[in-house]
C-alpha cells in the first residue's frame, strides 16, 4: 500500500474516496463495526486527508465519523451551536460590514465570508484543550480571499489599523507554507466590544488548494496547467518519508503508531546555522532537528547550541530559533532520547540503531558465558561444527550470533546450551533427587542440569533470582537481593538470568520470623495454623527478648510466594501474634 502510494499519489484519493463513500452509507452496519470503522476513520483516514491537504474530505470524514462514535455528544453540541448561531448574526454581520467598508475605502478588490467552526473540531477543543463551549464559540471568524499573494499583506496592514492585533498570534504561512502545502496569513484581533475577531487572509489559488489539497494538482492540469503544485511535491516528499518509516519500524504496530504520530503534525520552523529552514513537528527537541537534518548527525549528535547559547538536548524549540547540532566521532545515541524526541524519523532511527547495538552487545555477552560455561579446560571455538549445528537445530536458529545473542538477552541459559554442544563427549550432569521426583523442573530450561537453592536467600516461586555456576553444586540459584551475591552487575560472565517454571508442582523450603505473646497454648496455636494453611515445619527455634515476648524462627514448606502469603495471613490474625516477616539475609 505505502509503495503504490509513492509510485502514484491517485491511490491515497480513491482509498480516501472509498472511505467517504463507506462513511455516508454507515448507517446500515451493526452498532459495534460502525464504532470501529468511524474510530479507524478519526485515528487514520481524517489525518490522512489533511495531511494531504483535502479540507472538504477532512471536514466530511471527522463530522460522520464524530457522529458515528459519540452520537449523543454530537447532537448535544450541534443543538447547542444551532442556538448559538443565532445569537451572533448581529455581531458577525457587524464585524463583516466594518471589515469589508474598510478594504473598499482602501480600493482593495476582495471577497470576505465567515467561517463555520466544524462540529467535531469543537468537540475536540472542549476536550484536549479544557475549553468551555461559550469559550469556543466567542471568537469570531472570517476569511479574506484576494488576487495575489502581495495584496494579502495590504490586508493584512488594514486588518491592524481597523482592529488591535493581538501579540504573538500572527502567522505568516505564504511565506512559510505547512507541511501539506496550504498557505494563508492568519491574524488574532480585538474586535468591538473586546470580542475577539480571527481572520484568514489568501488568495484564490490558496484558497482552492487549503480545500483540495493535492487534488488541486488535477484540477489545475484541466485549465491548462503542466507543473505540479507544491502540496503535490510536499506530499510525495512526505509519502516517501512514509516508505522509508516502514522499512526501519521493527513491527507493523510500530510504523503504524508512527504514522499517527506524522499525521497531524502541528509545525515549527527553525532555522540551521547556514540559513536553511528545517520544518519540525510542535514539540521538537534538538534531537529531533539533528535527525531532520541527516540521520548520521543525530546519531553523533551529544550537544546543541540554540540562538549560540548552549540549550539542552531534551528541551522543546520554538519557530524562529537558529539550532547547531554539536557532534563527536564514535558517539550512539542514548535509549533515554526516545522519551522527549517526538518526530517519527527520529523515533524510528534511533530504535534501529539501538537494536543492532543490543544484538551486538549480546552477542559478545553471550559469548563471554558460554565460554564461562564451557570451563576453562575448552573453548567455544573447540567444539565440533556438528555439534554447534544440532544445538541451532533443536533452538530453531540460523547461525551461532542468532544461539549467542539469544544467552546474552537471557533467553537460553549458557550451562544448558554448554552442556548440549558437549553432549556424547562427557557424561552428563547429575539431577538431585529432590528435582526429578516431579513432572517438571523448577527452572525453565534447565532440563539435565544440577540445581542447588541458596540457604542464604533461600528463594521460593515468584521470588526475582539470578543464578551461577558453582563446582559440585551445579547451577545455584539466589534471590536478587541477597546479600551473598551483591554486585553481580559487575560481573555479568559469572551470572545469568534464570525464570522460574510455572508448572513446578515442587516444595520449597522458606523461613519467617514471628514475635508474639509468651502466653500458654501460644505455640501450640502458630503451629496448628500452619499446619491449617499445607505447610509443614522442617524446624522451629525460639529465642526470648523479655520476659513476655519471644521470636519464632520458623523454616517451613512453601509452593509459592502466593502461598507463603496466605501462610502469614493466617499467622498474622492470630491474637497472640505481634508481627510476622519472612527471614532473609
Amino acid at each position: 500500500m505505502i509503495m503504490a502510494m509513492v509510485q502514484d499519489i491517485r491511490v491515497i484519493l480513491i482509498k480516501l474516496a472509498d472511505r467517504t463513500h463507506n462513511m455516508r452509507t454507515l448507517g446500515s452496519l451493526r452498532p459495534d463495526k460502525r464504532r470501529r470503522i468511524a474510530r479507524e476513520t478519526l485515528e487514520i483516514y481524517s489525518p490522512l486527508a489533511h495531511r494531504l491537504g483535502i479540507h472538504h474530505i477532512k471536514t466530511e470524514l471527522e463530522e460522520l465519523g464524530f457522529e458515528a462514535l459519540y452520537p449523543n455528544r454530537y447532537r448535544v453540541i450541534k443543538e447547542v451551536v444551532k442556538a448559538a448561531r443565532g445569537n451572533r448574526k448581529e455581531m458577525i454581520q457587524k464585524i463583516l460590514s466594518e471589515i469589508e467598508g474598510r478594504l473598499q475605502e482602501a480600493g482593495i478588490p476582495c471577497r470576505v465570508s465567515g467561517r463555520e467552526k466544524h462540529l467535531y473540531s469543537i468537540y475536540c477543543k472542549m476536550v484536549l484543550k479544557e475549553q468551555r463551549f461559550h469559550s469556543i464559540m466567542d471568537i469570531y471568524a472570517f476569511r479574506v480571499i484576494v488576487h495575489d499573494a502581495d495584496i494579502c499583506y495590504r490586508v493584512l496592514g488594514q486588518m491592524h489599523s481597523l482592529y488591535k492585533p493581538r501579540p504573538g498570534r500572527f502567522k505568516d504561512y505564504i511565506a512559510i507554507p505547512k507541511a501539506n502545502g496550504y498557505q494563508s496569513l492568519h491574524t488574532s484581533m480585538i474586535g468591538p466590544h473586546g470580542v475577539p475577531v480571527e481572520v484568514q487572509i489568501r488568495t484564490e489559488d490558496m484558497d482552492q488548494m487549503a480545500e483540495m489539497g493535492v487534488a488541486a494538482h488535477w484540477a489545475y492540469k484541466e485549465h491548462g496547467g503542466e507543473s505540479s503544485t507544491t502540496a503535490q511535491i510536499r506530499a510525495q516528499r512526505w509519502m516517501q518519508s512514509l516508505l522509508e518509516l516502514q522499512q526501519s519500524a521493527g513491527s507493523s504496530f510500530e510504523f503504524i503508531e508512527s504514522v499517527k504520530s506524522d499525521l497531524f503534525p502541528d509545525e515549527i520552523y527553525v532555522f540551521t546555522p547556514e540559513g536553511r529552514i528545517v520544518e519540525l513537528p510542535a514539540g521538537a527537541t534538538p534531537v529531533d532537528f539533528a535527525y531532520a537534518v541527516h540521520t548520521d548527525i543525530g546519531h553523533a549528535c551529544v550537544g546543541a547550541r540554540v540562538d549560540r547559547q548552549p540549550y539542552p538536548l531534551s528541551q522543546p524549540l520554538s519557530s524562529g530559533q537558529t539550532v547547531e547540532i554539536i557532534t563527536a566521532p564514535g558517539a550512539r545515541p542514548n535509549a533515554a532520547w526516545l522519551n522527549f524526541v517526538v518526530s517519527s524519523k527520529a523515533r524510528a532511527k534511533i530504535r534501529q540503531l539501538l537494536k543492532n547495538l543490543k544484538r551486538d552487545d549480546s552477542v559478545s555477552l553471550g559469548r563471554r558465558l558460554l565460554n564461562h560455561a564451557l570451563g576453562g579446560s575448552r573453548k567455544l571455538a573447540e567444539i565440533p561444527p556438528e555439534n554447534i549445528q544440532r544445538e541451532l537445530d533443536r533452538m530453531k536458529l540460523a547461525s551461532l550470533d542468532d544461539l549467542l545473542a539469544e544467552i546474552g538477552l537471557g533467553n537460553a541459559m549458557s550451562v544448558v546450551v554448554a552442556k548440549n554442544l558437549q553432549q556424547g563427549e562427557a557424561a552428563a550432569a547429575p539431577v538431585p533427587a529432590n528435582a526429578s521426583n516431579h513432572g517438571h523442573l523448577p527452572i525453565k530450561g534447565a532440563d539435565g542440569v544440577l540445581i542447588t537453592f541458596a540457604k542464604c536467600c533461600r528463594p521460593i516461586p515468584g521470588d526475582p533470582i539470578i543464578a551461577h555456576v558453582s563446582p559440585g553444586k551445579g547451577l545455584v540459584i539466589h534471590h536478587e537481593s541477597c546479600r551473598n551475591i551483591r554486585g553481580y552487575q559487575k560481573e555479568p560472565e559469572k551470572f545469568m538470568a534464570v525464570e522460574w517454571d510455572k508448572e513446578t508442582a515442587q516444595e520449597f523450603i522458606t523461613e519467617i520470623k514471628v514475635d508474639m505473646f509468651n502466653h500458654q497454648g501460644a505455640l501450640a496455636n502458630l503451629t496448628a495454623a500452619i499446619n491449617t494453611a499445607s505447610s509443614n515445619i522442617q524446624s522451629l527455634n525460639t529465642e526470648e527478648k523479655d520476659g513476655r515476648v519471644y521470636s519464632a524462627f520458623i523454616r517451613l514448606t512453601a509452593r509459592d510466594r502466593v502461598h507463603l502469603a496466605n501462610i502469614m495471613r493466617k499467622i498474622r490474625v492470630m491474637p497472640d501474634v505481634i508481627k510476622v516477616t519472612r527471614n532473609r539475609n
